[in-house]
C-alpha cells in the first residue's frame, strides 16, 4: 500500500543536512509534504524529543499512519514511499 503524501510531515531546521537531503528527495519524487521548523518553534521540539526518547533528532518524518522515521536514507524514504 502506498503512503498517501499529503500528510507526511518533516520536522527539522535549515541548517541540517539530512533535513535538506530528505527535503530534495521528496521534492524529486514530488511527494508533497509539510515542513515545520524545530528553529522557532517550542512545540515541535518537544514532540521531536517526545518520539526521540529526550533527544533532539532530525530529520523526524511523520506519516499518516502513524509511522515515524528518524534520520532516514534515501532507499528508506523511498521503500516506506512505495517508490
Amino acid at each position: 500500500m502506498t503512503e498517501n503524501p499529503e500528510n507526511i510531515v518533516i520536522y527539522g531546521a535549515m541548517w541540517c543536512g539530512d533535513c535538506i537531503r530528505a527535503k530534495q528527495f521528496l521534492d524529486a519524487y514530488q511527494v508533497p509534504y509539510q515542513w515545520v521548523s524545530i528553529e522557532d518553534n517550542p512545540e515541535a521540539i518537544e514532540y521531536v524529543k517526545t518520539v526521540n526518547d529526550g533527544l533532539r533528532v532530525i530529520p523526524t518524518i511523520v506519516f499518516a499512519d502513524g509511522s515515524v522515521l528518524i534520520e532516514p536514507s534515501n532507499a528508506e524514504l523511498a521503500e516506506k514511499l512505495g517508490l
